[in-house]
């Protein structure tokens, strides 16, 4: 088999799906974070600036900033709700409508009587938004809060700015305990960036899509039909029931992740085609790809169903 990113008709166009502007608490314009990602070679970008009251709840108009070969989607940092460490939760929403209807949330700080996190979420989902839990690690996100949020598409794997910022961007102890527990998860690298230290161009998706437009590049991230990066490609996956061989630009190496302790590497020079035996893998129900070149720049397949 070949997942559907790798089989299915279009091409891949590379995108930012968590950024900020003076909308919210980064640094530069919404026009001005646009034309850099487009500058950079992005094909599409969310603007997703926090949703809360004392920035006026935005869903930023990136609409006067398309142009031919690149495209925005309208998005938002969502936060309702307390985590078990008492402090406020971080959706990422991309896709909303741009009168989806605020929370209760005035600033950064839960608000007794506030929608919960798991609420904020499904209504976000239903508005038609993809969805994702935010920064598992720099939030100090527990097992027990992210098993709440069941309306949420994926998890952020990697967070560019959190890496820059404090040396918290993981997310794949919490995804992988969630796929364990038979969570149809994807899992996104992202930006996060506010453009006031080096928290930019070092994280994102790749959708494959017949077309680089808002509506075809959402039913592509419900879908699971991306990857992500900080800069090898991922070209192609081809999985029996005993073997998996993965495509890509020049790694160093590909590990193979599966339920519990199920992992196997091959390490090498510049391959561009590596092949694994799963018997290591049992019964274990998903897998998932990871590649690394020479330079510890990584590579992140979606999880793969077996």
């Amino acid at each position: 088999m070949r997942p559907n990113a790798f089989s299915a008709a279009g091409r891949f166009w590379r995108g930012n799906l968590h950024t900020h502007s003076t909308r919210s608490d980064g640094v530069l314009s919404p026009e001005e974070v646009c034309r850099r990602y487009r500058a950079e070679g992005y094909d599409f970008l969310a603007l997703t600036d926090h949703f809360v009251g004392c920035y006026d709840y935005p869903i930023v108009d990136t609409l006067p900033f398309r142009s031919d070969g690149f495209t925005t989607i309208l998005g938002a940092e969502l936060h309702s709700g307390a985590m078990a460490n008492g402090e406020l939760w971080h959706i990422l929403a991309v896709g909303l409508p741009a009168d989806f209807a605020p929370s209760d949330s005035p600033d950064f700080h839960p608000k007794p009587g506030q929608e919960t996190a798991a609420e904020l979420a499904a209504r976000a989902v239903a508005a038609g938004a993809f969805v994702a839990i935010a920064h598992p690690q720099w939030s100090g996100l527990t097992l027990a809060d992210a098993r709440a949020v069941t309306a949420a598409h994926a998890v952020e794997i990697y967070n560019h700015g959190c890496a820059m910022g404090c040396d918290r961007p993981d997310g794949t102890a919490i995804a992988d305990l969630l796929l364990t527990e038979g969570r149809p998860l994807s899992m996104i690298a992202t930006d996060d960036a506010h453009f006031y230290e080096p928290d930019h161009f070092g994280g994102w998706v790749m959708v494959k899509s017949a077309e680089n437009t808002p509506e075809a590049l959402l039913t592509a991230l419900k879908a699971g039909d991306f990857y992500s990066s900080q800069g090898p490609e991922l070209r192609d996956i081809r999985l029996t029931d005993d073997r998996i061989e993965v495509d890509s630009s020049a790694v160093a190496a590909m590990i193979v992740q599966g339920q519990g302790t199920a992992a196997r590497a091959v390490h090498g020079h510049s391959m561009t085609t590596a092949a694994l035996d799963l018997s290591r893998f049992g019964d274990s129900p998903w897998l998932r790809v990871t590649l690394m070149d020479a330079a510890g720049k990584k590579a992140w397949s979606n999880p793969i169903w077996r």
